[in-house]
């Protein structure tokens, strides 16, 4: 089996860590997003999973060489000139995606952090018989999204909802699809939605069928929903193999650690924080609902709690982060230094206090 993965654009709603990296390559839980995606199609057999990109292919794919080799999974890219929509890429991949097999392929947004229970949708596909399916997942405010309208028993679509005012279900689209090698017929190569254009031609024929994703699901594409979906997916880590995450006097809930990274004495560290290879935390330190990049030093007695800190940054001592502050790549930040939602560019030295959210240049 094949997939294609809509990495897209420039990930303007994550920069300062965007400005370093891709926004596919951007760590979460201590590796890049992408590679969540591409190591749960390896496990149920995807043998070649194809990027579409229109922004820097040549750093995705010199990065994911390494794990073209480890996974053992073939890793191609399929570049747009321009940007072409959720559809355009599908249709502009097609070569690539075709085999002669008749076996359906995969298409997931790079955002989508989950479960990704990738078998159980083949399964579903090949019970149903359409054409086309998707996944969905449970929302508590479907207005803000489009809602799938769907038949309970049997899963089959009828309809899209965009942003609907008044009640008509709580499902939306989960942004992971398999499809069926004759969809590639409906779609043109021209900037197209297959959300708006392509699923409610294939749902008006009752061809397309949605199944429930189990568990969670959070596109983590900006800083607030990365912070909700690293606590979620750790949650989710303590169910499957709790043996990842770290335990000790020093850690509350679910924490997880990088084994090369350096933890001091007295320290407080916890619940849903991340921390990357290579980091050294020193001693009095309290973390709580954070990311720690790779190469990071945090000096003694700082607290950072709702925020993320980029690559080889350093933050001084009795410094306060919170409220989603966000570190680009190497910032530095001074001792006894505050921040309050403050969101600074790669290369920069903090020596006095952010006192409201605003973006430091």
């Amino acid at each position: 089996m094949k997939a294609l993965i809509l990495v897209g654009g420039f990930g303007t709603r994550l920069r300062p860590l965007t400005l370093s990296v891709p926004k596919p390559l951007v760590d979460f839980a201590n590796k890049p997003m992408i590679l969540h995606q591409i190591e749960a199609l390896k496990a149920i057999g995807v043998t070649e999973v194809v990027l579409a990109i229109n922004y820097q292919p040549e750093v995705m794919l010199n990065f994911l060489k390494e794990f073209e080799k480890k996974l053992g999974i073939k890793i191609t890219c399929s570049q747009e000139t321009e940007p072409l929509g959720t559809a355009g890429p599908i249709a502009l991949a097609r070569d690539k995606l075709i085999d002669g097999s008749g076996e359906p392929f995969f298409v997931l947004n790079s955002d989508v952090i989950s479960e990704y229970p990738l078998k159980e949708m083949v399964n579903f596909h090949k019970g149903h018989g359409g054409e086309a399916s998707i996944m969905v997942t449970k929302v508590d405010e479907p207005s803000k999204y489009g809602v799938v309208v769907m038949e309970e028993t049997t899963g089959k679509v009828e309809k899209f909802v965009e942003k609907p005012q008044i009640f008509v279900g709580n499902k939306i689209n989960a942004g992971i699809y398999l499809l069926n090698p004759s969809v590639l017929n409906r779609i043109e190569l021209r900037p197209t939605s297959i959300e708006k254009e392509v699923f409610p031609k294939i749902a008006a024929e009752n061809k397309l069928y949605a199944m429930v994703l189990p568990g969670f699901w959070m596109d983590i594409g900006q800083p607030k929903d990365y912070i909700t979906g690293l606590r979620m997916y750790l949650k989710s880590l303590r169910k499957k193999s709790s043996t990842k995450l770290s335990t000790g006097s020093h850690f509350v809930g679910n924490v997880l650690v990088d084994e090369s990274a350096v933890i001091g004495d007295g320290c407080l560290i916890g619940p849903d924080v991340a921390i990357g290879p290579g980091c050294i935390i020193e001693s009095g330190v309290r973390l709580s609902r954070c990311t720690i990049m790779r190469g990071v030093r945090i000096k003694k007695h700082t607290c950072v709690s709702n925020s993320i800190i980029g690559w080889h940054s350093t933050v001084g001592k009795w410094a306060r982060l919170e409220n989603m502050t966000i570190l680009g790549e190497d910032v530095h930040l001074g001792d006894e230094v505050y921040s309050n939602g403050g969101v600074v560019l790669p290369h920069k030295e903090i020596k006095s206090s952010i006192l409201k959210p605003e973006i430091v240049m």
